[in-house]
């Protein structure tokens, strides 16, 4: 990030923020945060950058992320002149300042301070505000001239050692602009009950207009049209992104914790290339995209161009965040051996070996780790030859339909098995991995060996979460949805054991409530992707028990 603190302020926390303590309105209060947002974004995003006249502007809301005990991640973009749109690599030099309150009226100032936004960053700017109370709601907002951002609402760790009843996460996958409406985003926003969200891959998609996943219909277009392949590129996609107000309502509710996957570079990216990647050359690509992703996003990388991290709630939780991209193999073609080559990885070393580290020695009563492509093994079965097909081309298999998806873990088998094994010869109980990708939502153990599972023991559980518009199987085959999942779903639970349930067809979010007894997931299904307007409803849910290494059903949300 090439903005710089130019001065800081911070006064101590009010004894009620010290507490940490949950108040009888703060649901009444971060709701009221949500209607706020969902009704200031439209107005912010219908405006074109012409509109913004003379004063500084902030077009794309407000963000935080990556909560710690003492502190959270601030993020937005100011528009300082109406040409200084993004991508444009032009605007003035503005002076942001940011202040920190324990309400939302700012009447409680705890931390302010001030950032210089520049062209070479875009005019995006973060602050990484420290001398917070842990476990404690606050309410931040910006200022460039005579502007104000929206204020939105925020919320910190609790504290490393604390005893923590419970936490909350809303889990999202998958965001294509052009398939349609984000309304996934605006019913978590207002659920109001939100200690983080989870943001584990594609927030973006790199293809060009109609290139991928409508149903032939472009819902709405993407900017730029063509295929991103530049700074600027990037730059203007992740601001088309952040105009969409269900995705600012949500980032002005609670803090993000993301990691990317690949199309917030390129279909398939490995370490040295991509599947659709044919234009100039790849390291200048993939610098590209990581530095406007870092721009654009509230994500503090641990180590630089990456977005593996760990994060601690607690003694409750902590949640390792993998880079399945950075340092990968080029995927195989099934059926030449290598899937199984211990020379290949999809971790990298460093990553892998931090990885092991941590799950080993967490003194938390559960390990979560968000994880962009699904862990669990996945053969397809005597799927009917009409769906063979799509499934293939869903999920990038070879067309003739071969049992893998090279994609996953499933392509990089020594991998898994070195880590499973670690968790066996460890103890390593209460492994929860948390999954995108793969546009279908999955409900898995986690076998040792899937050859001979139920017999062998569960290694970890696996919840999966559908996309928020992304294709998945009934947009692709253009049949009424739940037409192939009612195939598809007993065809593949028969071939995989250890997948409890698979919903191929529909398109939502999930949310994750951990305590000390259990952790589950309740999965939650939008109406119509292509309406803005979309209602929600409770799909399933599905928990694992303190101890058990194995999902069961449960019947009703929390």
């Amino acid at each position: 990030m090439t903005s710089r603190h130019r001065s800081s302020e911070t006064s101590a926390p009010s004894s009620a923020a010290r507490t940490g303590a949950r108040t009888p309105s703060r649901r009444t209060v971060v709701k009221a945060a949500a209607a706020g947002a969902v009704l200031a974004a439209p107005l912010a995003a219908a405006l074109p950058a012409g509109a913004a006249g003379a004063a500084p502007a902030f077009l794309h809301g407000v963000a935080s992320g990556d909560p710690l005990p003492d502190g959270v991640l601030l993020w937005t973009r100011v528009t300082p002149v109406p040409e200084a749109v993004p991508g444009s690599g032009t605007g003035p030099d503005t002076e942001v300042n940011w202040v920190v309150a324990t309400d939302r009226d700012f009447t409680n100032v705890v931390a302010k301070g001030s950032v210089t936004a520049t062209a070479a960053s875009d005019h995006t700017v973060k602050a990484d505000v420290r001398g917070l109370a842990p476990a404690t709601d606050y309410w931040f907002r910006f200022s460039a001239g005579p502007t104000d951002s929206p204020a939105a609402r925020t919320r910190t760790a609790p504290a490393a050692d604390a005893a923590v009843a419970g936490l909350r996460f809303g889990v999202v996958s998958c965001a294509n602009w052009e398939a349609g409406h984000f309304s996934s985003y605006r019913h978590l926003a207002a659920r109001g009950d939100l200690d983080a969200w989870l943001h584990l891959g594609d927030y973006i998609y790199e293809y060009g207009s109609g290139e991928y996943g409508t149903r032939d219909t472009v819902v709405r277009p993407h900017a730029p049209a063509h295929e991103i392949l530049t700074l600027a590129d990037y730059r203007v996609r992740h601001g088309r992104y952040k105009t969409d107000p269900d995705l600012q309502a949500l980032h002005a509710t609670a803090p993000v914790v993301a990691i990317w996957d690949d199309h917030e570079i390129a279909n398939d990216t490995w370490s040295g290339g991509a599947e659709n990647h044919t234009e100039g050359a790849w390291t200048a690509r993939q610098a590209a995209a990581k530095q406007a992703y870092f721009e654009w996003m509230p994500v503090r990388p641990a180590i630089a161009g990456t977005t593996y991290r760990r994060l601690r709630f607690g003694k409750l939780a902590d949640l390792s965040l993998l880079d399945l991209r950075t340092f990968r193999s080029q995927q195989v073609s099934l059926g030449d051996g290598k899937v199984d080559d211990p020379e290949r990885t999809l971790t990298g070393r460093a990553q892998m070996d931090w990885l092991k580290s941590g799950l080993a020695s967490s003194d938390t009563t559960w390990r979560l780790v968000g994880n962009s492509v699904m862990i669990s093994p996945f053969a397809i079965g005597s799927i009917p030859a009409e769906l063979l097909k799509p499934l293939a081309e869903l999920l990038g298999l070879p067309k003739e339909g071969l049992a893998l998806n090279t994609d996953q873990w499933d392509g990089y088998t020594d991998d898994r098995r070195e880590l499973l094994a670690h968790l066996r010869a460890n103890g390593v109980r209460n492994t929860v991995f948390l999954t995108g990708d793969i546009h279908m939502a999955w409900a898995n153990d986690v076998p040792h060996n899937a050859a001979t599972y139920p017999l062998s023991a569960s290694a970890a559980t696996e919840f999966v979460v559908t996309s928020v518009t992304s294709d998945n199987l009934d947009d692709i085959v253009k049949v009424p949805e739940g037409t192939v999942s009612a195939v598809a779903a007993p065809v593949i639970r028969a071939a995989n054991r250890h997948v409890h349930w698979v919903d191929t067809d529909r398109h939502g979010y999930g949310v994750l409530d951990v305590t000390a007894e259990r952790t589950q997931m309740d999965f939650y299904v939008v109406s119509d992707r292509t309406d803005p307007g979309a209602t929600s409803k409770w799909a399933r849910s599905y928990r694992t028990r303190s101890g058990t290494q194995r999902v069961e059903r449960v019947y009703s949300p929390v």
